[in-house]
């Protein structure tokens, strides 16, 4: 595999494959700028874990750095390590025995960590000390499970704001939201031909922000996290998505 020193320029990619290309890139850059709490999101429903860990981990490997994976349970881990041939790294559930952090760890990459997790995720990243801790597709999206309303919200807000989007990819209607560290936050239309940059922000927009971009209305300069984007599409650079889901899960 070649190596990803850098974060790679800012352009839709072309599959999922180069997307998580391009979230490698991201990550080491952020890591050589030393940002200390990451998060990279491919935002893609039938997206799974496991085989997007498989081809993300080897940023970490090419930095040179001795780490160690968690997932959310031990059946996940155990899983992992079955397929992955029994690595030299570690890999753990979140909380399984043998899963604690150690002076010499320099990163720390969660897959998947869900809102049941969040209390122990934020423990453990509080343990981590000077090491990076990278978040891989969270899915923290569900307050239900943490607890209901205003709580809950409040659980789950303190943590992501600690994290910084280094790697941010989401398909929607006929536009693509992207952010690869250290770029900006781009809204990109798609065309006839490809995708069209049509915005940059330093912030992540909102639903109603991206569509008044579309519109061609003025571009924003922050954005609510908490805004529902549009709905994603099917076809085009979703169609490039799924034959990659295709070839992974074969």
């Amino acid at each position: 595999m070649d190596s990803v020193t850098t974060s790679q320029g800012a352009g839709v990619p072309a599959s999922l494959e180069d997307a998580i290309a391009q979230a490698r890139g991201a990550t080491q850059a952020a890591i050589q700028a030393g940002v200390p709490r990451m998060m990279v999101e491919l935002v893609y429903s039938e997206l799974k874990g496991l085989p997007v860990a498989e081809l993300f981990y080897p940023a970490l490997q090419e930095l040179n750095l001795t780490f160690k994976i968690y997932f959310p349970d031990a059946g996940a881990a155990a899983l992992a390590r079955r397929n992955w041939g029994n690595p030299e790294f570690v890999v753990r559930g979140i909380g399984e025995l043998h899963s604690e952090m150690e002076p010499g760890d320099q990163a720390y990459l969660f897959v998947e960590p869900s809102s049941i997790e969040v209390n122990q995720v934020e423990e453990m990243c509080a343990q981590a000390g000077d090491a990076f801790v990278i978040m891989l597709n969270p899915k923290l999206e569900d307050v239900a499970t943490i607890g209901i309303g205003y709580a809950g919200r409040q659980l789950r807000d303190r943590f992501l704001s600690t994290l910084e989007p280094v790697y941010y990819l989401r398909p929607m209607e006929g536009a693509v939201l992207l952010r690869c560290y250290p770029h900006p936050w781009q809204v990109w239309q798609e065309t006839d031909t490809g995708y069209e940059l049509l915005a940059e922000m330093p912030q992540k927009p909102s639903g109603e922000a991206i569509d008044r971009i579309l519109m061609g209305e003025t571009s924003p300069t922050s954005g609510d996290p908490g805004a529902a984007a549009p709905k994603a599409k099917r076809g085009g650079f979703l169609s490039e998505l799924q034959g990659f889901l295709r070839a992974l899960t074969q």
